[in-house]
């Protein structure tokens, strides 16, 4: 592998858009030569992705008919990156002064929203790669030594939102490399990878709307396969774990406020008929994987009750619910209370996100 980042770090400098034969010789490098010599370490970096790594998957491409300044090899899990235009991986790129070689975790520029894949505005991508390197921080403890700038010297607009897509670097300077060195970095790049592919796979990176949004494509898209092309979603009993975690959260501050709660989720559309003295509150929970809320959704007669009793409800958002053991005897844990007293429904927006359609208009 050595020899490979060696040579493509030299021939960067003599970058063209045209196929020179310069650029030949990188694209055989970056297509073939590194992918295999990435092939070639499956085993270290299959383990370090842990239960990602069974799929595990090697590309490169140096530009689609003009070639690219940040050619680049990726591997990743193929369920949780299909394309490299979804979700996140561990990308080799070399900077454009052939100073040396970077690898980086990054993801694309789309993630799932509102049912389909959107492309994100620059401000978005920013929000994305904090969010993986918060969760990278969260298991590790550290950041280091991924913590070196995404500004590889590129000038064309794509290549920059490549770089601009870089969470977590590492670059490795010319001189430097080493097969040892680079074999270390990879498998600790793999490590971050699957800290994020884990809070992908518990949900912590989708909204409560759109985790619920995949159970209802699985149902009027089967075909599309929604959850699986990226291993997006909760199990029903991980998602029953959740609901009773934030039940539990949002009894107890209604115990502490004073509120002598009664639970009514099994009859009512609307999980706690709480009272004070002289006040009732019909509360609402909502319980989720995601470390932000910043949309739920709520079926027609949630809706409705919060309208009709506007003043006497409460939303109580619990984010940032966390399983532990398996799919099938998960255990949810911690949780971050938002009480919303008095919530006004009509203060948010809100969206149609799918319809009972039935015949005959009835």
């Amino acid at each position: 592998m050595r020899n490979t980042l060696r040579r493509i770090c030299e021939l960067q400098p003599f970058y063209s858009s045209e196929n020179t034969p310069e650029m030949k010789e990188r694209g055989w490098l970056i297509r073939q030569e590194l992918a295999e010599s990435i092939r070639n370490l499956h085993e270290p970096l299959m383990h370090a992705l842990g239960p990602f790594g069974l799929d595990f998957f090697v590309e490169g491409s140096d530009g689609i008919g003009r070639k690219t300044e940040l050619a680049w090899t990726r591997f990743c899990s193929k369920e949780m990156s299909p394309r490299p235009t979804d979700g996140f991986y561990v990308v080799l790129h070399f900077s454009t002064d052939g100073s040396g070689v970077n690898i980086a975790v990054g993801c694309s520029s789309s993630r799932f929203h509102n049912g389909y894949s959107i492309v994100l505005p620059p401000e978005d991508l920013d929000k994305r790669c904090e969010w993986a390197r918060r969760v990278v921080l969260e298991d590790r403890g550290s950041l280091e030594p991924f913590t070196d700038p995404n500004d590889f010297g590129a000038k064309a607009k794509l290549p920059k939102s490549f770089e601009r897509a870089c969470a977590l670097v590492k670059k490795i300077g010319f001189d430097d490399i080493t097969d040892d060195i680079a074999k270390r970095h990879l498998i600790e790049a793999a490590e971050m990878l699957r800290a994020i592919y884990t809070a992908q796979h518990q949900g912590r990176e989708l909204s409560p709307a759109d985790q619920t949004e995949l159970d209802i494509l699985d149902i009027t898209r089967p075909a599309s396969n929604a959850r699986t092309g990226q291993g997006f979603g909760l199990s029903a009993n991980e998602r029953k774990a959740v609901e009773l975690r934030a039940m539990d959260i949002a009894e107890e501050w209604l115990l502490s406020e004073g509120y002598k709660p009664t639970n009514t989720a099994a009859t009512k559309p609307y999980d706690f008929k709480a009272s004070k003295g002289d006040v009732t509150l019909f509360v609402e929970v909502k319980g989720t994987t995601s470390d932000s809320a910043e949309a739920i959704l709520m079926t027609h007669g949630e809706v409705a009750l919060h309208r009709e009793e506007k003043g006497r409800t409460a939303l109580m958002i619990v984010t940032g619910i966390r399983l532990r053991r398996d799919r099938d005897n998960p255990e949810a844990v911690g949780g971050i209370l938002e009480p919303l007293i008095g919530w006004d429904i009509d203060g948010w927006l809100l969206k149609p996100t799918a319809f009972r359609v039935s015949r005959g208009g009835n």
